[in-house]
């Protein structure tokens, strides 16, 4: 099981189960303590600790928006308002990364910086975690990784911008993300604005239906786009309260079986979505670049994301951003609404 270690306060975890102490832990405890989370997950901030014991609503948010979505300095200072919202809805943050082979759910700002401006940050699906713990590396962790690590922590909600889902073409190509199957075996609720829309959208719904992922429509009945408040497709149930959402994952939980997660297809708010026309030309232009260029695997959707920030003069990344926004802001008061339940 590894060596155990306590920290300045006594607390004990052991080192060898999410990674080497990071230098952090190593110098001034008093900057910031961190214990391993009650089910051996990862390293939770203090402030996440304390949440967790007293029953108070946490979040979960992903870092490879900070790290790998967004120009510098912005990346930084998206990643602190992100915190802030769910702050000011009540609940508590907890960015989710790996600092220094060290998986932590809840960052001081120092770590936040160093995910944000740090040279070699790694970007970390989940399959990606063991060699990143035991090489000590330092990663942002995607959707799949944040969504795993969160739930060994404890957390129930987790807030994203859009899923990864199956790409297009994937009859040729089988090209399909690991977002998918991660969450037919991860209970956790994700707050997000669907999927990309440069991606296959009704064939990740009918893969989320085979994988018995549940999808609820938040205050729509129609599947947002990311970009767009409408992909063109339906959801088959809608909610419009945490409370409802809330009431869905205490059934989940009653049912049993197996521990699939929940999503919460929150669209962006119409009067921010990216202009639906502009959407459709510039998408058609990306593919075909991409194809033009013979792009493919790994590559095709930061060269069609980057395409399309390029085409719209930077319209697509607010539209992200909005969208983001909206999931966090919802994602904390779902979390408030959980942890009213207890």
């Amino acid at each position: 099981m590894g060596e155990r270690y306590s920290d300045s306060l006594g607390r004990v975890g052991r080192e060898c189960v999410w990674g080497r102490r990071s230098r952090a832990m190593d110098g001034d405890m008093s900057q910031h303590r961190a214990t391993a989370s009650p089910s051996g997950g990862p390293v939770l901030s203090d402030e996440v600790r304390e949440a967790l014991d007293k029953g108070r609503p946490v979040v979960a948010l992903e870092s490879t928006i900070i790290a790998h979505g967004l120009p510098r300095p912005r990346n930084l200072e998206v990643g602190l308002e992100l915190e802030e919202l769910v702050r000011a809805e009540g609940a508590v943050p907890a960015t989710v990364a790996v600092v220094d082979g060290v998986a932590r759910a809840g960052l001081d700002k120092t770590q936040l910086e160093r995910i944000a401006t740090g040279d070699g940050v790694r970007k970390l699906g989940h399959r990606d975690l063991a060699p990143a713990l035991a090489t000590g590396a330092t990663g942002a962790t995607t959707v799949s990784a944040t969504a795993f690590l969160a739930a060994r922590a404890g957390l129930r909600v987790f807030a994203t911008g859009g899923l990864g889902g199956v790409h297009r073409g994937w009859a040729q190509t089988q090209d399909e993300s690991a977002d998918l199957s991660l969450l037919a075996r991860t209970r956790i609720t994700v707050v997000c604005a669907g999927v990309k829309s440069i991606l296959d959208v009704p064939a990740t719904l009918q893969r989320l239906e085979t994988l018995g992922v549940g999808v609820l429509g938040y205050g729509t009945d129609r599947f947002p786009g990311f970009y767009l408040a409408d992909s063109g497709e339906p959801v088959d149930w809608t909610v419009h309260r945490p409370e409802e959402v809330a009431a869905v994952m205490a059934a989940q939980d009653a049912l049993g079986g197996p521990g699939s997660a929940l999503l919460v297809a929150n669209p962006v708010a119409a009067a921010e979505q990216l202009d639906p026309q502009l959407h459709d030309r510039v998408l058609a232009e990306a593919l075909a670049a991409c194809r033009e260029q013979g792009i493919t695997g790994q590559a095709v959707t930061p060269f069609l994301l980057g395409f399309l920030v390029r085409a719209t003069a930077g319209a697509s990344l607010e539209a992200n951003l909005a969208a983001v926004r909206g999931n966090v802001r919802l994602g904390a008061r779902i979390a408030g609404a959980w942890a009213a339940r207890a």
